[in-house]
This record gives C-alpha cells, sequence and structure tokens, in this order.
C-alpha cells in the first residue's frame, strides 16, 4: 500500500492513459517498429544474425535519458568487411544529449574504423569511444556560448560486438552486461557479469581515481551517504562531462552547481573504455545488456534465473516489470499504483531502464551471412528491415 505522504505526493499524477492513445501508441509503427504501451516502449522478439532477442525500455524522467541500438549485419564501411551483430546502451546524466548523440555517432565510428582496420578488435571500438568523445566535446566548444550548460551533460556507454564467434564489451560508467551460461555437468544456470563498472561507490574505483589524481585529496568525496567524484558525479567514466574534461567549461556562465573552486589540468573524468574479449562457446546461452535501473533493483542472479527460465518473446519487458514489482515494493506501495505514476514523478521510485535480451545461437555464431544491411533497431524505433531468416 502507499503511505499517505506519498499518496497526496502522487495522487495528481495518476492519470490512467486513455483508451484511445494506448491504441494508437500500441499500434504506432506495428510490430516491427515495436510497440509503446504508456511510458513502456518494447520489442518482444525479433532476429538478429546469430539468434533472437528482445528489448524494452521504461522512462522515468520527465524527458528520457536512456538510448539504445541493436544493428545486426555489417560492421563496416565496405562490402567485403566483416559482419556481426552491435548492442549499445547508452544512459544518459544532466540531460539526453549526449546519449542521444551517441547513439547517431557511435556505430558508424565503429564501421569507419573497422574498414580502416579491415577487421573488428577491441582498439577499433576503444578508438571509436574515442572518436565519439571528442566529437561530442567539439559539439560543445561551439554550443559553448549559447547554450553553456550542454557542458554538463554526458552519458555512460556500454557496448557489446558478436563477430566471427567473438564476444567484444566495451564499458564507460555504471551499465552491465550478464552473460547466462550453461554448466554442463550440471544444467544449472550460471550469471556471469562480463563488464567493470565505473562508479565511485566501488572501493577499487576510488583506488584508481586516487592513484590517477595523487594530488588531490577530494578527488572522491562522500555525500549524503554516496561517493561521487568530486562531490558531483558517480561515475568515473563517461562520454560527454565536457565541465569535468576541459577546464575551460568549468567556468561561468556554468551554473555554479557544476562549477569546482579550483582549476584542474588534467581530465577528471575518461571516456576510455574497459574492454574484455571472450571467445563464444555452446554453453553461453544469452546476454542482458541494461541500464544501471535494472540492477538497482535485480541481481545479476535473479535476471539470469528469470530469463533462463522464460520465453524468449517478452523477456525484456518482463525483466522491467520484475525490476518496477521491486521499486514498488521498497516504497510499500502496488505495482499498479507506480504504474499509474506519471514522468517525472516517476523518477523518484525508479530510474529510466533500458534492457536488451541477447539469445546467442551456437550453431549461427561463426556462420558467414549474406551481405546487406539486416537489422537496425532503436529504443523506440526500427530501420529498414528485421530479420526474420
Amino acid at each position: 500500500m502507499v503511505s499517505n505522504t506519498w499518496r497526496k505526493f502522487i495522487a495528481p499524477c495518476w492519470r490512467p492513459l486513455r483508451e484511445s492513445q494506448s491504441e494508437n501508441c500500441s499500434n504506432r509503427g506495428g510490430d516491427l517498429s515495436g510497440r509503446v504501451d504508456g511510458l513502456l516502449w518494447y520489442k518482444d522478439i525479433g532476429r538478429h544474425i546469430h539468434g533472437e532477442f528482445s528489448m524494452a525500455v521504461i522512462q522515468a524522467n520527465n524527458v528520457l535519458e536512456d538510448q539504445s541500438q541493436l544493428e545486426s549485419g555489417s560492421m563496416s564501411s565496405i562490402e567485403s568487411g566483416p559482419r556481426g551483430t552491435f548492442v549499445g546502451i547508452y544512459d544518459g546524466h544532466a540531460g539526453p544529449e549526449a546519449s542521444r548523440f551517441i547513439n547517431n555517432k557511435l556505430f558508424e565510428n565503429i564501421k569507419k574504423f573497422t574498414s580502416a582496420n579491415n577487421e573488428m578488435s577491441a582498439d577499433v571500438i576503444k578508438n571509436a569511444y574515442l572518436a565519439t568523445e571528442e566529437e561530442f566535446l567539439s559539439m560543445v566548444k561551439k554550443q559553448w556560448e549559447l547554450r553553456p550548460q550542454i557542458a554538463s551533460v554526458g552519458s555512460c556507454c556500454l557496448v557489446g560486438v558478436i563477430c566471427g564467434g567473438v564476444l567484444y564489451i566495451a564499458n564507460a560508467g555504471d551499465s552491465r552486461v550478464v552473460l547466462g551460461r550453461l554448466e554442463k555437468a550440471n544444467k544449472q544456470i550460471e550469471a556471469v557479469q562480463l563488464s567493470a563498472e565505473h562508479n565511485a561507490n566501488l572501493e577499487s574505483i576510488r583506488d584508481e581515481l586516487h592513484l590517477l589524481h595523487p594530488e588531490d585529496p577530494q578527488i572522491v568525496v562522500l555525500k549524503h551517504k554516496v561517493w561521487r567524484v568530486k562531490g558531483l558525479i558517480q561515475v568515473s567514466r563517461s562520454i560527454g562531462d565536457a565541465y569535468l574534461k576541459k577546464a575551460e567549461f568549468n567556468r561561468v556562465p556554468l551554473l555554479p552547481k557544476f562549477r569546482l573552486p579550483e582549476p584542474f589540468q588534467k581530465p577528471i573524468l575518461l571516456a576510455e573504455p574497459s574492454i574484455l574479449v571472450h571467445k563464444l562457446y555452446p554453453e553461453d546461452q544469452f546476454l542482458i545488456f541494461a541500464s544501471d535501473g535494472l540492477w538497482e533493483h535485480l541481481s545479476n542472479e535473479q535476471a539470469v534465473e528469470l530469463v533462463h527460465n522464460s520465453p524468449r518473446n517478452g523477456i525484456a519487458r518482463k525483466l522491467v516489470k520484475a525490476a518496477l514489482h521491486e521499486a514498488a515494493k521498497k516504497r510499500e506501495m502496488r505495482y499498479s499504483d507506480l504504474k499509474k505514476i506519471d514522468r517525472g514523478v516517476r523518477r523518484h521510485f525508479h530510474d529510466d531502464i533500458t534492457v536488451i535480451v541477447l539469445f546467442l545461437d551456437s550453431h549461427l555464431i561463426s556462420r558467414s551471412f549474406s551481405r546487406g544491411r539486416l537489422l537496425s533497431i532503436k529504443g523506440g524505433g526500427v530501420t529498414p528491415g528485421d530479420v526474420n531468416t
């Protein structure tokens, strides 16, 4: 049940979606581009060249700050280049501009560097991250005089690429990808976290920051029981956040709450991702990519068990629903009441949540595929055709 205090706060926002709105949203673009139900966007099932996938996004902020994409087909700008599947989860903060920018630029940079090297590699992905960062900072510089607050906008960036039987995981920030692996001996499903996270609440990250900034005893500050870099931000790596990358953006007319009292000589946050390279095996069953909004409410093991024991169709939506049930429980309220809360106010209960579940069909992992662009879908829409064969 909802406490009386919270009931007074959220009652004005309990406005059920009108039936006509629900019908229009659900059918917008048909199943090809996913469906919309209130604050939820979902694509229950689709095919990438290595298997099936399921996607879901729930909005909590006034403006959706999470962005995401799945690309399957060519990983290069040239016809003879490698084929594969690309997944990106971009969890923005202080606004949607950085995550939207990454959603439009990062995969194009991946293709550019893959073409130049004629192969997929960890260096290709790292260089694509750094190029996207430089492009965003260049945009900030151009807009600084008119829109100085663009310097405070940033995004976590989680990427997965399957190419030639190899999985590449790159992460800057605190989104997460977890592998569901079936143990041969006991047929039990195991949850294996593949991404390294960069959040100041982790002791290892605080140690890393102190090592990188030995001259600054205030590089991490405990504020309201939460560790933050310079007392401002939880993540230590991101794309954007120009105000903590270049001192020229940490001054008037930037809002005082973002300005540091002392100038800095080197970037406080990094854009370079942590990268894992993993050869895929038949026991590797599926991957769960999600922004931290999911992992605040579900453990790795809970998420993997749910996927393993459920039908593939609609599993991303089911994970989002499980997280919302947990969020409601923490506030001592019903899930049905939480669903009625509008965006903006909803952020007091949970964050934007993006989930992409990628199923791995072992007989397709190392297979060669025909030319052509097979699938390009972003959280909220799709271009051009889905892969059905």
